[in-house]
């Protein structure tokens, strides 16, 4: 019953609403209206990702969301897919028949077509090609929830091409990247399930035993313990599916690592191989927060809304407690401005209990009471959210201070 009670507390649709982070609405079912604070939680969160794939050789890219039905076919997703997908029709100018699009799904035919352009030789190898996808999937309206499930959401999406060689290190080289960005975002514990071939897939058996055998082998050469998850792959090929644990026990499927020998030859991929003869890649898909909306879901969750402060939308609040030290306290104020930290004024002629309670309820990190005291010794006094206390600092050591304990992790 605890951990029923903990959880209704951690509901990241109710901190979302207190913390004024988002909100759903009919007109756009399964779509998120991020709000500013919201927004800027999302955009720390793609900085901090996009960095570590830079420094991982991934080249980022940028794809169509509206794409003909005849990609989707060529793929396998219209035929296996299709009912997932959002389909639109329009009268082509000078022509008598509609046009059928669709919403991409997913983003992996959509960088097949850039691998495409031009002939690529085995010097080449492994190309990693990363994105911050916007996807629509239909969702029945009795499956959607919050963040954790919706019909319009972003990957932190990329694809590795490499030859089946180059599987097991590419394979090591993402579970690196994976462990440093979760222990960064707080989580030290995840399981790894490798998933084989569903019932409704694309590709012959052989293909899929040489996937299979691919990726268990990789997966047993690291040393790495794993859970078999029989017939939980995708239609296209099998899967390492990571699973966090949270704070409070609950686990979550985010990340995934999966090895396709299908699409490279539905899409006519090709490389020129070291004895000068062409050869079809490996297609590795991969994600670290799978959805940016169901990550962000289960990272208020984890933390109760009491994000990491370099995550945190603002990061702390000067308060006033009289009209006298306004100036003091906008001083302040531009001292964090000037350094990029991301601070408000509170000067409203509100008690400060009042006012603490409003930002403890925002779950503001941290919260400066300025009073005459603070004024006249060039001091602030924080309140830290998470560890319930208050210690106070000369103005040059608060800012320090701040600085050290907000920069993003790197």
């Amino acid at each position: 019953m605890d951990r029923i009670e903990e959880a209704e507390k951690r509901d990241h649709r109710k901190l979302g609403k207190e913390m004024n982070l988002f909100h759903f609405q009919e007109e756009a079912p399964g779509m998120v209206f991020w709000h500013p604070d919201g927004w800027t939680i999302y955009r720390l969160l793609e900085s901090y990702i996009r960095s570590n794939l830079e420094l991982c050789g991934y080249k980022e890219i940028k794809t169509p969301q509206v794409l003909d039905r005849k990609l989707w076919e060529a793929s396998g997703h219209w035929d296996k897919y299709r009912e997932n997908m959002f389909i639109t029709e329009i009268d082509e100018e000078h022509a008598n028949e509609k046009r059928v699009n669709a919403l991409k799904p997913m983003n992996c035919p959509c960088h097949v077509q850039i691998y495409n352009q031009g002939l690529k030789s085995y010097r080449d190898l492994p190309l990693r090609l990363a994105e911050f996808g916007s996807c629509h999937r239909y969702e029945a309206s009795g499956t959607m929830h919050g963040l954790m499930r919706v019909r319009g959401f972003t990957q932190d999406d990329g694809h590795i091409f490499c030859t089946e060689e180059q599987i097991e290190s590419e394979t090591g080289l993402f579970i690196e990247l994976l462990s440093r960005i979760y222990k960064d975002l707080g989580f030290e514990k995840f399981d790894i399930k490798l998933s084989t071939r569903p019932e409704i897939r694309v590709g012959n058996d052989e293909v899929w035993d040489k996937a299979e055998d691919a990726l268990e082998s990789a997966i047993k050469n690291l040393g790495l313990p794993y859970k078999l998850e029989e017939g939980g792959g995708a239609f296209y090929g099998p899967k390492l599916d990571f699973v966090l644990t949270d704070a409070i026990g609950r686990e979550w499927q985010c990340g995934t690592f999966q090895a396709d020998f299908n699409l490279p030859e539905r899409l006519d991929a090709e490389y020129v191989g070291e004895n000068g003869t062409k050869h079809r890649p490996v297609m590795m898909h991969r994600a670290i927060l799978g959805a940016f909306e169901r990550f962000l879901g289960v990272l208020i969750e984890n933390y109760a809304g009491k994000l990491p402060l370099w995550l945190a939308p603002t990061q702390i609040v000067f308060m006033s407690v009289t009209d006298e030290v306004s100036d003091y306290a906008s001083g302040l104020k531009a001292q964090c401005d000037a350094l990029n930290l991301r601070a408000e004024l509170d000067l409203r002629n509100e008690k400060i209990g009042y006012k603490i309670r409003e930002h403890s309820n925002a779950k503001v990190p941290l919260m400066a009471v300025i009073g005459k005291e603070e004024m006249i010794s060039n001091t602030v006094s924080i309140r830290n959210l998470s560890e319930n206390k208050t210690d106070t600092y000369s103005a040059e050591e608060a800012m320090n201070l701040l600085v050290d304990s907000s920069s993003m992790p790197s």
